[in-house]
């Protein structure tokens, strides 16, 4: 008994800091190892675990069957036994101080190995400056699910009401299906850019302010390509939500099939200057061209989700070239390898990671276990 204890105590997942409390969850759920966090901003005048931070756990409870989840008094220490992902039909209030965006994107390398199709709807703010927004995630991770091998008709991304912060008031609908193999991938040419594609949304503001972002990201865009067009999007009465507010999403596909991409957002109500439309548009369509230039054939958006997905593949060697790495996804390889015995490889220049492992140890649990 004692052994066995031992054994238990030295698989559990130890942390300390609140630092990638999404990342450390995910791979803990996938990976069917305990973790354990300490000192959650312990030295603070306001310790322990945020309001979004709680939410997050509350969905990951929501979409797993079985889990343990254990918070002391001051919310700075964290214990969390991973049950089974389940999936299924499930609804979620995410809190207004984050994007749905924070919700949505570990929902994503978790819902494809649910024991059942998720099909989930996340209440909260769709679009502010700190997460990606559902517009980039729609226009940009879908597509590269699907090169994994996860698709159908049943993978999408609806928005049924926009939130704005800092009172929110969106809705979406988030489906996909399961697959309990993932396809290889090759991704190594990003190729060049044919077309440019984009929304300007606004709400509960004129109308003109969407048509006014367009006209100034088309004249920085327009001396590039002749391919573009950015769709107008104002929603009215309860879709637009309960905050006023604009911004924009622009997308840049290449010939082969690469999405990248760049938004911004106005400053939530009360908060900051008032941003210009126009200058908005502008900054908007600098932000592609800049994403554009740091290459790579997986967005800085979507970089720790592609390598998540080529550790969770098969014994295939998987291969993508990625632009500068962000903090995030230097993180996420660092945690991916700690829990995957998995083997990445990088070259010089524009990074170049290759993914050469036996990955059976970092199966989802239940396929694994045949369930």
């Amino acid at each position: 008994m004692a052994g066995g204890a031992a054994a238990g105590e030295a698989q559990c997942l130890s942390y300390a800091g609140c630092n990638f409390l999404r990342q450390r969850l995910v791979l803990s759920t996938l990976s069917g190892r305990p973790l354990k966090i300490r000192k959650i901003r312990a030295k603070e005048e306001d310790p322990g675990l945020r309001d979004f931070e709680a939410s997050f756990i509350r969905l990951i409870d929501k979409v797993t069957n079985g889990s343990r989840i254990e918070i002391n008094q001051t919310g700075t220490t964290l214990y969390y036994q991973p049950g089974l992902l389940h999936g299924g039909s499930l609804e979620h209030d995410c809190s207004p101080s984050r994007s749905i965006g924070y919700y949505l994107e570990s929902l994503l390398c978790l819902a494809p190995f649910m024991k059942h199709p998720l099909k989930i709807v996340l209440r909260g703010v769709t679009n502010d400056q700190v997460d990606p927004s559902v517009d980039v995630l729609k226009a940009t991770a879908l597509p590269l699910l699907k090169k994994f091998g996860i698709d159908g008709e049943s993978l999408e991304i609806k928005i049924n009401r926009r939130g704005m912060p800092p009172k929110g008031g969106g809705e979406i609908l988030f489906a996909c299906p399961v697959r309990k193999v993932l396809q290889p991938i090759q991704l190594t040419d990003p190729g060049k850019i044919k077309r440019i594609r984009g929304t300007a949304y606004s709400v509960r503001v004129s109308p003109q302010m969407a048509n006014r972002m367009v006209e100034s990201a088309r004249s920085i865009l327009n001396k590039f390509l002749p391919d573009i067009y950015i769709y107008t999007d104002h929603m009215k009465g309860l879709s637009s939500g309960k905050s006023p507010g604009f911004g924009m999403c622009l997308t840049a596909e290449t010939i082969n099939g690469t999405i990248l991409s760049a938004e911004l957002a106005s400053n939530p109500q009360g908060q900051g200057a008032a941003v210009l439309p126009e200058e908005l548009g502008q900054n908007c369509a600098k932000l592609l061209l800049e994403e554009v230039y740091r290459g790579g054939c997986v967005d800085s958006t979507n970089q720790s989700l592609a390598l998540l997905l080529m550790t969770l593949g098969q014994r295939d060697v998987s291969k993508v070239l990625l632009g500068p790495l962000s903090p995030y996804t230097t993180a996420s390889l660092w945690r991916n390898r700690k829990n995957s015995r998995g083997g990445f490889r990088t070259g010089s220049g524009v990074v170049e990671i290759m993914l050469k492992v036996k990955l059976l140890q970092f199966k989802p649990m239940h396929f694994t276990e045949g369930i």
